[in-house]
Formats: structure tokens, C-alpha cells, sequence
């Protein structure tokens, strides 16, 4: 029964999303969504191979809660920056960051709570020797760069994916 409900979880919210986007109550759109929202589930399993396993859901919620707030505050950094821009005395620049983490989706959690965060990009990712490359708009401390993300960012990733 538990493994019936996780397996239909992902198609209900398909199913959901399709009845939201649609607005309609139409049985046959509905009875579409629903074998849509199957059939891409399925189709999607065939696409992922390697399963993730999450673990430690209270550290997960720890972690999108600190996202939050560093988005948050980068909005508004960001934003104070570029409107004082000629005046700003930015300094961009590049910071390399060795990681531990190897886990494919922790590395991929960590590339999309950096690309979300204004002010930063991911510009490579060494499979050699695991070391992040970052671009920050306004680059003052490197080593504040890399607490950051190794404590902040990748400490958790790794309790929840490793």
C-alpha cells in the first residue's frame, strides 16, 4: 500500500496541475490529464536511472529555509548594487571552491540553489579534483565565499544525499 501512494504521487500532481492550467471539470479532460499525467511518469522513469534517496527531511526544510533568506538578501543586494552602479565600486570576480560532495543530485541541488541566488553563477565543476568554480558579482572575501557554500550549502546536501 505505502509503495501504491508513492507511486501515485507524481501523477495525481500532474493530474492536479493539468486540471489547474486547463480550468475545466470535463470528465474526458480530466480522464486526459490522468492518463497523461501516467504515461509521463512512466516515460520519465526511463530517463533517470540513477534514483536519488533522500534522507534527514528536517535538515532539507533547515536548507531551503537558509536558501530562502540568502535569496532573500541577495535580491536586495543586488538590487542596491545595480542601481548605484557607476558608483558601486563592484568587484566581480571568480572563486574556486573545493567540494566533497559527489552525489550527482546533491551536486545538482547545489547548482540550482546557485543559480537561483542573484549575484552568483556556476561557471564549471572540475570532475578531476571536485572543485567549483563560482562567479560572484561583488567578490570582497573569497574565504566567506567558501564558508558559505561548503557549510551552508553543501554540508547539508551531503547529510541529505549521502
Amino acid at each position: 500500500m505505502k509503495k501504491l501512494k508513492r507511486i501515485l504521487v507524481l501523477p495525481g500532481f500532474l493530474l492536479v496541475t493539468w486540471m489547474v492550467l486547463t480550468n475545466t471539470r470535463n470528465p474526458l479532460m480530466i480522464l486526459l490529464g490522468a492518463v497523461l499525467g501516467v504515461v509521463l511518469t512512466w516515460l520519465a522513469g526511463w530517463l533517470r536511472p540513477l534514483r536519488a534517496y533522500p534522507k534527514h527531511p528536517l535538515t532539507a526544510l533547515r536548507l531551503i529555509m537558509h536558501v530562502a533568506i540568502d535569496i532573500a538578501k541577495s535580491n536586495v543586494a543586488v538590487g542596491i548594487l545595480v542601481w548605484n552602479w557607476p558608483r558601486a565600486n563592484a568587484t566581480p570576480g571568480f572563486v574556486r571552491i573545493p567540494l566533497r560532495m559527489r552525489d550527482p543530485h546533491a551536486l545538482a541541488g547545489l547548482a540550482c540553489i546557485i543559480t537561483y541566488t542573484p549575484g552568483t553563477v556556476w561557471a564549471d565543476h572540475s570532475e578531476e579534483d571536485n572543485v567549483l568554480t563560482l562567479h560572484v558579482l561583488d567578490l570582497k572575501d573569497e574565504d566567506a565565499w567558501r564558508r558559505t557554500v561548503q557549510q551552508r550549502y553543501e554540508k547539508p546536501l551531503m547529510e541529505i544525499f549521502e
